[in-house]
């Protein structure tokens, strides 16, 4: 079992950064896949970033790529989403999520996650 809980979320205006943290307990982030997605009102949730556990790989929805980080710190078994270059289309919850699955691909489906966080509001102002 995976507990995640998420911090950071608030308001900025676009051009703002904000960094999301999510701190896991129960396994260590370092033998599990880990990712970012995001839900804005009256949308499906939406892939955002993931960090393979084997490696340390990240991926990144076209939408973020080049503004979002993705990041680990095993040793507070926790991980970050470094979000720069804010964009009111950023505007949504934000939930931190858990994948005990070997990957072959990476997943980029919430369906294929295990655990959830609580998410964290993010709103970009224009």
């Amino acid at each position: 079992q995976v507990q995640l809980v998420e911090s950071g979320g608030g308001l900025v205006q676009a051009g703002g950064s904000l960094r999301l943290s999510c701190a896991a307990s129960g396994r260590t982030l370092s033998s599990i896949n880990m990712g970012w997605f995001r839900q804005a009102p009256g949308k499906e949730r939406e892939f955002v970033a993931a960090i393979r556990w084997s490696g340390g790989s990240t991926y990144y929805a076209d939408s973020v790529k080049g503004r979002f980080t993705m990041s680990r710190d095993n040793a507070k078994n926790t991980v970050y989403l470094q979000m720069n270059s804010l964009k009111p289309e950023d505007t949504a919850v934000y939930y931190c999520s858990a994948d005990s699955a070997r990957w072959r691909r990476p997943h980029l489906s919430p369906v294929e996650y295990d655990y959830w966080g609580q998410g964290t509001q993010v709103t970009v102002s224009s």
